[in-house]
């Protein structure tokens, strides 16, 4: 149904999905309650036990079986996952264990709305991406303001943007200094300073100063928009992985079919004195034999206990597809702000000079940034722990774009960048550490600097080295922060590649070149955490994203969420995937060497009914119990 019948029927539509649903709900309802009465009570006559069984059957899964008469019009879609439950219903049936038939259905359709959950879940609106948004904007015309929608600015308007306001439309500072907040868009942790002639971008945040803005860009072709347009396109990009049960079924299922039907016409047609009735009931053993419930059952069984069992371990994977395709992980693509670092400042070296300790320089430091909102200033005065007596404050001044000159306990005292210690000719040496640097001059002398930097997080020092004894074959980092953070995070790390200052489609551009050159069936994982990584997340083969930290959107946009901030759960992730996967094919791999043999013997008519039900039930009871070997294994 299109838009336009949708909106001229006045909501029937969507009425009619509501009430289907309900029905469908209550439906299942009804077979699960006469399936669990008939399981308790012990029914005699075998014909009223057939018939409901078979009516529990259908109330639970109806539609699969008519979606599998459905197809007979669409070969191509014929032996698909439908016609394989049908298949294991019809078999368990025709052998007489209609609670297994009935069970068969119910574990399905279990399963399929589990991952009809996950689906919608990953495809909710993407609104909290809205909130990058700003909702108006202040257009300057001859000299009043007025608050309007962004979209009714035009390219070359002035617009202001006061404290604590978003940006709203891309534009070059016509007057004012500020600090940007860039850490929605970037993922940079450290704000940007923004003077006249800078180039700024919608959705950054304006910390302080009040700024005067001519707009480069109409809001269509503004930052935001792009954002918004490209995280709901990027989704459309990744691969349709089929579940592992649809491409399994287009393969086992027309061939014991094939077999079973050629086990009935050929003999009698090519053996002198072979009866019919014979070849057609080895056949018949055949096909009940060959009935898929253990892989029906097992294969997506062992997906959901991985799935229960990295949720035990607060890892949560939107589908059984995911873990397939984590366990064929090649290139692991890692954001650093909030993911291999803490995204949080703090004090990492301070360096003293000309005869000043540590603890004064801290100390005078400290005083100093005790005005700044900045920051910088709260890590100072973190690492200061103490309280800060603000009468000992004699003057303070704050020089923007240098740092702040104030007389502290009767001394005279400089703290900022290297261009202050210029402006007022202080001989100093240039700092080696990486991060933001505030040098200190007290009564004129040069006392040495405080190093500031976004921390790594302890997790992440080992993090690399697991995904590689796990047979990763290449590690990524991408970020907002400059080249010199960026490597130096990156050496520390041991990782293999680094590319710094992107902003969000700039990361998204990396991740698909270096999608084409991963080899054939490997997958590539995208792990980030903020609301910036959204379109990257979406754009992966497999996006992780932390929910400690992160917004709504990057939860929504990620195939797999680690609940917590711990780094190390991606490496716990890909261990279950893998053990999960291995398991499914010991699965697959002892069911068909089961089913094979008996089918051999089925068709020379060595084996009869008793083999066909073990290799059925039995069969189906051992690798079910296998499978939920996965929650004590993982």
């Amino acid at each position: 149904m299109d838009n336009t019948s949708q909106l001229s029927c006045g909501g029937c539509s969507c009425s009619h999905e509501h009430n289907s649903g309900h029905f469908e709900k209550i439906k299942i309802a009804a077979g699960v309650a006469l399936f669990a009465v008939c399981l308790l009570i012990d029914i005699g006559n075998e014909s009223v036990k057939f018939a409901l069984f078979f009516t529990s059957c259908l109330l639970i899964g109806s539609d699969v079986l008519f979606r599998a008469l459905g197809n007979i019009k669409t070969p191509k879609n014929l032996f698909d996952e439908n016609f394989l439950m049908s298949i294991a219903v019809i078999g368990a049936f025709a052998i007489g264990e209609y609670p297994e038939g009935t069970a068969v259905m119910l574990f399905y359709k279990v399963g399929e709305w589990l991952q009809n959950r996950a689906v919608k879940t990953s495809e909710k609106s993407i609104s909290a991406l809205l909130d990058l948004k700003s909702d108006f904007a202040n257009l300057k015309q001859n000299g009043t303001i007025t608050q309007v929608s962004p979209e009714k600015v035009k390219k070359g308007d002035i617009i202001v943007v006061k404290a604590g306001e978003k940006v709203p439309l891309d534009g070059i500072v016509e007057s004012g200094n500020s600090f940007l907040d860039m850490s929605n868009l970037s993922g940079e942790s450290m704000p940007k300073e923004v003077s006249k002639g800078a180039q700024i971008l919608s959705g950054a945040v304006n910390k302080s100063g009040l700024l005067t803005v001519k707009v480069t860009n109409e809001f269509k072709n503004s930052i935001i928009s792009k954002i918004l347009e490209f995280t709901q396109n990027a989704a459309k990009k990744k691969a349709k992985s089929e579940r592992f049960i649809t491409k399994f079924a287009k393969i086992y299922t027309p061939i014991v079919v094939i077999c079973a039907v050629a086990l009935a016409i050929l003999p009698p047609l090519l053996i002198e004195g072979a009866a019919y009735e014979t070849w057609i009931y080895r056949a018949l053993v055949f096909l009940v034999i060959s009935c898929p419930c253990a892989l029906v059952l097992s294969v997506p069984l062992s997906f959901f206990a991985g799935l229960g069992a990295a949720s035990k371990k607060g890892i949560l994977i939107k589908g059984g597809n995911y873990i397939e395709a984590l366990s064929n992980v090649h290139t692991v693509v890692f954001d650093k702000t909030g993911t291999l670092s803490k995204g949080e400042f703090g004090v990492t070296q301070i360096k003293t000079c000309n005869g000043f300790t540590k603890d004064e320089l801290l100390y005078v430091g400290a005083y100093a940034e005790s005005f700044s909102p900045h920051p910088i200033a709260h890590s100072i005065l973190k690492a200061y722990g103490k309280k800060i007596n603000q009468d000992l404050v004699e003057s303070h001044e704050e020089i923007f774009g240098f740092g702040i000159k104030a007389v502290i306990d009767k001394r005279d005292v400089l703290a900022g960048n290297e261009k202050l210690m210029k402006k007022y000719n202080i001989s100093y040496d240039k700092a080696q550490s990486i991060g933001s640097i505030v040098y200190i001059a007290i009564d004129g002398i040069y006392a040495g600097y405080i190093a500031v930097a976004d921390e790594i997080k302890n997790g992440s020092f080992e993090i690399v080295k697991n995904l590689k004894k796990m047979g990763i074959k290449r590690i990524v980092m991408l970020t907002g922060d400059n080249r010199a953070i960026g490597e130096k995070t990156a050496k520390e790390l041991h990782i293999d590649e680094v590319f710094a200052e992107l902003l969000p489609l700039q990361k998204v551009e990396k991740i698909e070149a270096i999608s084409k050159d991963l080899p054939k069936n490997g997958k590539l994982v995208f792990v980030g955490d903020g609301i910036n990584d959204a379109p990257s997340l979406s754009r992966a083969d497999i996006g992780m994203a932390f929910t400690a930290k992160s917004k709504d959107i990057t939860a929504q946009s990620a195939d797999i969420i680690l609940i917590s901030d711990e780094i190390e759960k991606v490496v716990t992730a890909v261990k279950t995937a893998k053990k999960t996967t291995n398991i499914a094919w010991q699965n697959i791999i002892f069911a068909l060497s089961v089913k094979v043999a008996l089918m051999i013997l089925g068709a020379a008519g060595i084996s009869g009914m008793w083999e066909a039900v073990f290799a059925d039930v039995g069969v189906t009871i051992l690798t079910v119990l296998n499978a939920m070997r996965i929650f004590a294994r993982v």
